[in-house]
C-alpha cells in the first residue's frame, strides 16, 4: 500500500535495532532495472507497480530493492506478449498457467502463419524465372447471386460460343448485371479433361429471375478463403498459372474445399491482344496441415 511521508518523517521499526529498509528514488529505480521513468510512473497508473512511498510535498515516488521481483515479473510477462490487463489478472489471482497455456495457442498460430509467409517466399525463390507480377494471394470471395448455364462441352474453346447465347437469355429475361461486373467458369468434376468437359457458366447479376429450360439463378455463398492469382495472355497458357497456384496451395499446408472459378476479366469481347487477356483463377480453400519449418 502506499503511503504517503514528509522527508522528515521519522518512523519506527522492529525493535532490536533492525535499519530501516531503503528507499530508491524513481530515477535510480528506473536506472538500476534498465527501465525508463515514464514506464513506472505508467506502471503506477495502471496498479501494477505502486510505489512504496510516494513524498506528500513533491510527488517523488520511493520503491523498495525488494519491489524489483514484482517489477521483473510484470517485465517478463511482457516480454512474452502479454498484455498489461493480462499482467493485472495474473496479480489479482487469475492462474497464470491459464494464461500461458492461452498465450501459447496465440504464438503457434503466429509461428504457422509466419511459417506460411515464409514457405511462399521460398517458393518464389524456387522459381527459375522470379517473377511477382501475379503473386498469389488468398482472400475471401462475397456471396454473389449468378445466373447459370451448366452443359458438357467438347474443349475450351467452346466456351466462346457459350457465352454469348447464355447473354442472349439473359437480355431477354431482363436481367442486371452486377457491377462490378463478375463472369465466372466453374469446372464442376476433378481432374483435368481435354474433352467432354462439365462446366457451370456463372455471371452475376443484381436479382435472380424465374429459371428457363436454359439458364437458372441461385446465390452462390461467401467464401471464406480463396488462393488466388492473375494470369494474363491466352487460355492456352492457363496451366502455368494453375501449376503456381496449386505448389502454393500445397507448400503452404491448404486443402481444396470447392469448385475452382475461373473470373473472366478482359477477353476477346474487350481485347484485341490475347497477351492483354487477364483472367483470374480461384481455388477456395482450407487450412490444412501446417506446412513444416524447412
Amino acid at each position: 500500500m502506499v503511503r504517503n511521508m514528509k522527508m522528515n518523517e521519522k518512523h519506527e521499526y522492529c525493535k532490536g535495532g533492525l535499519e530501516p529498509p531503503r528507499l530508491y528514488k524513481i530515477g535510480m529505480f528506473a536506472a538500476m532495472n534498465h527501465v525508463t521513468i515514464k514506464a513506472l510512473r505508467h506502471y503506477d497508473e495502471q496498479g501494477l507497480l505502486k510505489p512504496e512511498r510516494v513524498d506528500e510535498t513533491n510527488g517523488y515516488r520511493y520503491y523498495l530493492a525488494s519491489q524489483i521481483a514484482d517489477l521483473h515479473q510484470i517485465l517478463s510477462l511482457k516480454n512474452m506478449g502479454f498484455s498489461l490487463e493480462d499482467i493485472r489478472a495474473i496479480q489479482n489471482g487469475k492462474p497464470e498457467k491459464e494464461l500461458l497455456l492461452a498465450k501459447k495457442q496465440e504464438i503457434l498460430k503466429e509461428i504457422a502463419l509466419l511459417t506460411a509467409k515464409l514457405a511462399q517466399v521460398e517458393g518464389y525463390l524456387a522459381e527459375e524465372n522470379l517473377d511477382l507480377s501475379s503473386p498469389v494471394l488468398i482472400k475471401s470471395i462475397p456471396e454473389v447471386i449468378v445466373s447459370t448455364m451448366q452443359m458438357r462441352i467438347d474443349s475450351y474453346d467452346c466456351l466462346f460460343d457459350l457465352m454469348p447465347k447464355m447473354g442472349e437469355e439473359m437480355e431477354r429475361l431482363g436481367c442486371v448485371c452486377a457491377d462490378p461486373d463478375y463472369c465466372f467458369t466453374h469446372y464442376l468434376e476433378a481432374g483435368y479433361k481435354e474433352e467432354d468437359i462439365l462446366i457451370e457458366t456463372c455471371e452475376a447479376v443484381t436479382e435472380q429471375k424465374e429459371d428457363t429450360e436454359l439458364v437458372k439463378f441461385k446465390v452462390l455463398p461467401e467464401v471464406k478463403e480463396a488462393a488466388c492469382i492473375f494470369h494474363r495472355g491466352s487460355y492456352n497458357t492457363l496451366s502455368r498459372s494453375y501449376a503456381t497456384l496449386l505448389r502454393f496451395i500445397e507448400e503452404n499446408g491448404y486443402e481444396i474445399c470447392g469448385n475452382i472459378r475461373e473470373s473472366y476479366i478482359d477477353g476477346v469481347w474487350n481485347k484485341e491482344s490475347e497477351e492483354e487477356w487477364l483472367t483470374e483463377i480461384q481455388i477456395p480453400v482450407a487450412m490444412g496441415t501446417v506446412p513444416a519449418y524447412r
